[in-house]
């Protein structure tokens, strides 16, 4: 069986797919171009690849209409938004995702831009490289170069997905105070030790201003949704502390952009930390590219090489229990196995 492989994957794990699958293995980023939906459908079609893998390619309707004989979708992300998943189910492809992959990596990323906002790291880097470092005693006599520390402060955590509980654990680490907003708590998927997470939550609320009016940073971890967005609306930030820090690497629009300017500008809120923003690369006329109390980075929550690793060997487990009859672990789509397996089993004889 032909496998396209369009996402980074690892040398160990793609040798481990060569011994299961004929592969053909072009990674987006090392093309550095995503596929035309209908010109990868063809392609799929007519040198007949039944399993692929994508990371940022986007899969739509047009795509499953053509790609006659692909039958597995490996999917190098949580999310499956760039799939069809109603097409891809009514053409019989069923879809597998790596739910986790980087909530490591962007735990350790919002960890790391609190440490960022709390001692000011971006501002005092450029302050010894610009040669403003002249006075030996401004550094601990100047008021904006003194900072805070993490102990003893609340964390509060909108969002209380994998991520949101991983950056639970690792604050607690620093001896902060966690509380905690998800209004849709439930039980999380297989593999997730949630009873862990919450025993780690001093305070789990059921109203997001009483969250906002407690905090000393707050940490968004919510999907890119119409349902989110806005979610921290102008009157939960009028409710925030004047010493309150705001770090989102999840959903730009969850927190209400003018609002937030606003509230940096005038001194209600301290400062705010940026993973994600409306494009990729952020536009010139971000606003908050003028804020000298912001600090931004370029969307690299899951960028380390252990979110590779981990997502690449997820893949390999599910397409290895594909070829062997059993429903793969992830899959998103289980409705279309029991109609599926007989089909791929005939194929591979």
């Amino acid at each position: 069986m032909k496998a396209l492989v369009l996402a980074p994957m690892t040398t160990q794990s793609l040798a481990l797919l060569r011994a299961l699958a004929t592969v053909t293995y072009e990674s987006w980023s090392e093309t550095l171009r995503l596929a035309d939906p209908e010109e990868l459908g063809r392609r799929i079609a007519s040198e007949g690849y039944a399993i692929l893998v994508v990371e940022a390619d986007f899969l739509p309707h047009e795509l499953f209409q053509i790609a006659a004989g692909l039958r597995l979708v490996a999917v190098a992300r949580n999310s499956v938004a760039h799939v069809d998943l109603t097409s891809a189910t009514r053409h019989g492809v069923a879809v597998v995702n790596t739910p986790g992959r980087n909530a490591q990596a962007v735990a350790e990323l919002t960890i790391g831009l609190m440490l960022a906002l709390a001692r000011r790291i971006s501002y005092l880097d450029s302050y010894v490289k610009s040669g403003q470092w002249e006075s030996p005693w401004e550094p601990y006599t100047s008021p904006g170069m003194r900072g805070a520390e993490l102990a003893g402060k609340t964390l509060g955590i909108v969002g209380l997905g994998r991520i949101g509980c991983r950056v639970a654990r690792l604050a607690q680490g620093f001896d902060m105070r966690i509380s905690a907003y998800d209004p849709y708590l439930r039980e999380p998927p297989a593999g997730q030790n949630f009873s862990d997470a919450l025993s780690r939550i001093d305070d789990l609320v059921d109203d997001l201003t009483d969250l906002v009016s407690q905090a000393d940073y707050i940490s968004v971890h919510v999907p890119d949704t119409p349902e989110t967005q806005g979610l921290l609306s102008r009157e939960h930030l009028a409710a925030a502390k004047a010493s309150c820090r705001i770090i989102n690497t999840s959903a730009y629009h969850a927190v209400d952009e003018t609002a937030l300017v606003d509230a940096l500008q005038a001194g209600h809120l301290a400062g705010a930390a940026f993973d994600v923003f409306p494009t990729h690369p952020i536009t010139p006329n971000n606003p908050l590219l003028n804020l000298d109390n912001v600090v931004l980075t370029p969307h690299i929550g899951g960028a380390t090489e252990e979110t590779i690793a981990r997502h690449s060997m997820m893949i390999v487990e599910d397409i290895e229990r594909f070829l062997g009859g059993q429903i793969p672990l992830r899959i998103v789509n289980p409705e279309v196995w029991p109609h599926l397996w007989p089909e791929v089993s005939a194929t591979i004889g």
